[in-house]
């Protein structure tokens, strides 16, 4: 049966009216400029340029030929080149943000943070995750700033990564943040959580419930918090009189993986038990290795918080979804990723009008959340 002839081009089979569209799709003239602008809106070039880009002597033009000019630049789709304001300005608007390991989960709600707080602002941020690697966070370092970023914030969450060459940032004028790091010097801003507070905070909440059997399991010993973070608990144990037994303080190993931290929670709580040294209570480094400890105490038949209560630290995501929920020490961790956020937009804010910002060092308290892993001690749990 023969086809009837093309009368129109809604009588054109399926594949060649796609190859119309694609063609006048690709004929489309190039992107809206600020002349086109000019044009709609009667307005000189120079005009338009300087109310689209806010220069200073927009603050002499007409409320009335500035809302012209805008509603010219809606109307026509105008969006500004963004290469050719950096050319014009040296300005980029965005920030690198470097993490060490994004798995952590440690680093959502400072992801969060960080994100929420540089679009308030305006700013772009540049995302890079270094996988606890030294060639791959020096390659992303020097791709950040190939990219002109204004500023950088590093999430030094679980490091074993030399991190020192972020401090010859103060000869750059790029100001610089750490997150969970301080470098010595004032070469680069920080922000940290009172480790030593957090630390306190942990026993002495086991210490009132009346715990004192009470094991540990520490943190690896070249990791920036595991060292202040049993200082505190040494202190507070000074304080009330509480000898620590050695023979129940375990110390997680060097890993490069943050998420290594829930099976080492699991396989030296194992050990503890079968050192069969009664215990009631249990203070692990993190969340991670706390949710560790109570699999292997649940997997043994010891029931928490009854037979032994659990504390962690940093209150990530799934300690309040856990079963039994985890009592922790919890960081602000997204209001620490505002923090890093204002203290760099600060230095920005000084460089562009060409004086000195400060590099500051700030602590913020960590706070005890009491959920179900921990509860008073019985008379049944505390016999021998």
């Amino acid at each position: 049966m023969k086809s009837a002839p093309l009368q129109s081009g809604k009588d054109m089979p399926d594949d060649a009216a796609t190859n119309t569209i694609v063609k006048r799709s690709s004929s489309k003239s190039d992107a809206v400029t600020m002349r086109d602008v000019a044009n709609l809106s009667g307005f000189s070039p120079a005009t338009v340029s300087i109310v689209l880009n806010n220069a200073p002597l927009a603050r002499y033009i007409a409320p009335t030929t500035k809302k012209k000019i805008e509603e010219s630049a809606r109307k026509l789709g105008y969006r500004p080149n963004a290469m050719a304001r950096f050319l014009r300005s040296k300005r980029t608007n965005s920030v690198g943000v470097m993490f060490f390991d994004i798995t952590d989960p440690f680093c959502t709600p400072i992801l969060r943070g960080i994100e929420n707080s540089l679009y308030q602002a305006s700013y772009v941020p540049i995302f890079t995750d270094a996988h606890n690697q030294r060639n791959r966070f020096e390659r992303y370092l020097e791709m950040v700033l190939d990219r002109h970023v204004e500023a950088l914030i590093v999430v030094a969450n679980w490091l074993f990564v030399d991190i020192h060459l972020l401090a010859d940032f103060s000869k750059r004028n790029i100001p610089a943040a750490t997150i969970g790091w301080e470098l010595p010097g004032d070469t680069v801003s920080s922000v940290m959580v009172d480790n030593e507070g957090g630390g306190r905070l942990a026993l002495e909440h086991l210490h009132k419930l009346g715990h004192r059997k009470i094991a540990f399991i520490r943190g690896p010993k070249t990791l920036i918090d595991s060292g202040p973070r049993w200082k505190g608990i040494q202190k507070f144990a000074h304080s009330v009189g509480f000898e620590i037994d050695q023979s129940l303080a375990m110390q997680l190993p060097e890993e490069f993986d943050p998420n290594s931290g829930f099976e080492g929670g699991f396989r030296l709580t194992e050990e503890l038990l079968q050192r069969r040294r009664k215990f009631t209570a249990l203070l692990a480094f993190d969340d991670l290795t706390a949710l560790g400890a109570i699999r292997a105490l649940t997997k043994a038949g010891v029931k928490v918080p009854e037979q032994c209560s659990v504390i962690g630290f940093d209150d990530v995501a799934m300690s309040a979804l856990s079963a039994p929920s985890l009592t922790t020490v919890r960081q602000p961790l997204e209001a620490m990723g505002n923090l890093a956020v204002n203290i760099v937009m600060e230095g920005i804010n000084a460089s562009q009008e060409k004086r000195d910002w400060t590099i500051t060092h700030h602590r913020v308290a960590p706070e005890l959340v009491i959920r179900e892993s921990t509860c008073a001690i019985s008379f049944a749990a505390s016999d021998d």
